[in-house]
């Protein structure tokens, strides 16, 4: 997974040719804590489909606020920078699953 920033963020995510996941975490936010390696998994099963990124909340505070990340954990997917889908606190590893295969699926 990529690691986002203020500083790359818009080329990474906003300006991506392909579909992103933005993995909004916090190193206090213990369900971000969990749910990391299971976003690991799922970016090796989806990783040709969807670029994967993640981004230390707590470090980019300006710029999550700005992308409406007002809670943590919150997962984001973006299609030619546009915000399509954002999943958020009492989210999952399968709903999270699922939204992906909805997503590279075209559903939503």
């Amino acid at each position: 997974m990529l690691n986002v920033d203020k500083e790359n963020f818009e080329a990474e995510v906003l300006l991506a040719e392909q579909p992103v996941l933005v993995d909004f975490w916090g190193p206090k936010c213990e369900k971000c804590l969990a749910m990391m390696p299971d976003v690991e998994v799922l970016s090796q099963e989806y990783g040709g489909k969807v670029k994967f990124c993640k981004m230390d909340a707590s470090k980019n505070r300006r710029l999550a606020i700005s992308q409406k990340v007002l809670g943590l954990p919150s997962i984001v997917l973006y299609r030619k920078g546009e915000r399509i889908l954002h999943l958020v606190e009492d989210m999952s590893v399968e709903s999270v699953r699922k939204a992906l295969e909805e997503f590279t699926k075209g559903v939503i």
